[in-house]
């Protein structure tokens, strides 16, 4: 029995966490969503915890009056939230936050001594080093929930980090996979938000359109698994059953395969280092497609070549990568700018701001804010 706790629970892997919980018979601690009020009042009324946050006060007011007949608490705002992240009655957090929101609440759980399961790929993106010095202080083993370092993460079970010659991070290629940068220039918020092979929310599936996502993720691999960029390698594996694998220097490849439910690496972040069965569906080899691999295109998808380039200069440089591209996806998905304009956005934000390096958290997040009001001003 574990007593969890979830950070986004009204998102993609947060509603996904919670089948996972139900079904593996553990408690639920702390719920926490934005805005979405309907769909908390339901998961609160169905899995009972012992309180919900709702970072909006005004939502909140009004999830207190939904609620008032049940036992559950409401709590409102950001510091309600970081507070939660302190409370050590939970055995592990579950961050499902979107975007670099989802840093403090990593730091905080983590100094409380709490465990972490980590969706947010933004928190180690751009406090990387922060958060990582932390865990290694506190003796704590971020375990990843994102299908592709969850992979790595079960691939490297087992043996040592120091035999590895490169981890390789699988890319699904989105739903423009070769595609000219002539044939984006006309691309819909609507035809972005298809993705081929999984159901996740609008900021994702529009990163995962772009490549973004997988230089978020490259740098994310290099913090999670102590591995210089110089050992990290993205291919397009259209497919998405191998969600990533791991070369060792005897030439040996070790892949983790699965049909594309995110159940599966959210339940091992949970039962780790133990498994047991799970309502994820079973991979059928001989009915599955042929497995095929091909070099991203990073001459059009540029986002995935600065990405890495930001991965290499280091510093605050991937902050300001992330911050860039969370920026231009929010105009792009309000319809204030055009798809390509993301690209673009990430890349003059690069070429604009100096890679220094930070010791702390306000620096980290005051740079995130400066080169957001730079894209903002872009595109005024």
């Amino acid at each position: 029995m574990k007593n969890v706790s979830i950070f986004g629970s009204t998102g993609s892997i947060g509603t996904q966490s919670l089948d996972v919980c139900e079904k593996a018979g553990y408690s639920v601690h702390t719920l926490c969503a934005h805005k979405n009020i309907a769909l908390l009042e339901k998961q609160a009324r169905r899995y009972s915890p012992k309180k919900v946050i709702v970072t909006d006060e005004g939502a909140a007011a009004q999830l207190r009056a939904s609620l008032k007949d049940t036992a559950v608490s409401v709590e409102a705002g950001f510091s309600a939230l970081l507070e939660a992240a302190k409370d050590d009655t939970q055995d592990v957090i579950i961050n499902a936050l979107m975007g670099v929101l989802g840093l403090l609440p990593t730091l905080h759980a983590l100094k409380a001594g709490n465990d972490v399961a980590l969706a947010n790929k933004e928190t180690l993106v751009a406090g990387g080093k922060l958060v990582t010095c932390l865990a290694k202080e506190k003796n704590k083993t971020l375990v990843p929930i994102d299908s592709e370092h969850s992979a790595i993460f079960q691939c490297l079970q087992g043996n040592h980090i120091e035999q590895v010659e490169r981890l390789i991070i699988t890319a699904s290629g989105g739903p423009f996979f070769g595609k000219t940068r002539e044939e984006l220039q006309t691309v819909t918020k609507e035809q972005a938000l298809c993705h081929p092979n999984w159901s996740m929310g609008a900021k994702i599936t529009i990163d995962s359109s772009t490549l973004a996502n997988k230089a978020l993720e490259f740098i994310e691999a290099m913090w999670l698994f102590s591995l210089p960029p110089e050992k990290i390698d993205v291919v397009v594996h259209r497919q998405s059953i191998i969600h990533s694998m791991v070369e060792y220097v005897d030439g040996s490849v070790m892949a983790q395969m699965g049909a594309p439910d995110m159940r599966i690496p959210i339940q091992y972040a949970l039962t780790w280092p133990q498994r047991m069965d799970s309502p994820a569906k079973r991979l059928d080899l001989l009915s599955c497609p042929s497995l095929t691999f091909e070099r991203p295109d990073v001459e059009t998808f540029t986002c995935l070549a600065d990405g890495i380039e930001a991965a290499k200069r280091g510093g605050l440089c991937p902050c300001i990568f992330n911050a860039a591209n969370e920026q231009a996806v929010e105009l792009f998905l309000a319809g204030k700018i055009g798809y390509l304009d993301i690209f673009l956005a990430v890349h003059r934000a690069m070429e604009h701001f100096a890679a220094s390096d930070y010791e702390t958290v306000e620096e980290v997040l005051e740079q995130d804010r400066e080169v957001r009001a730079f894209v903002r001003q872009m595109f005024s």
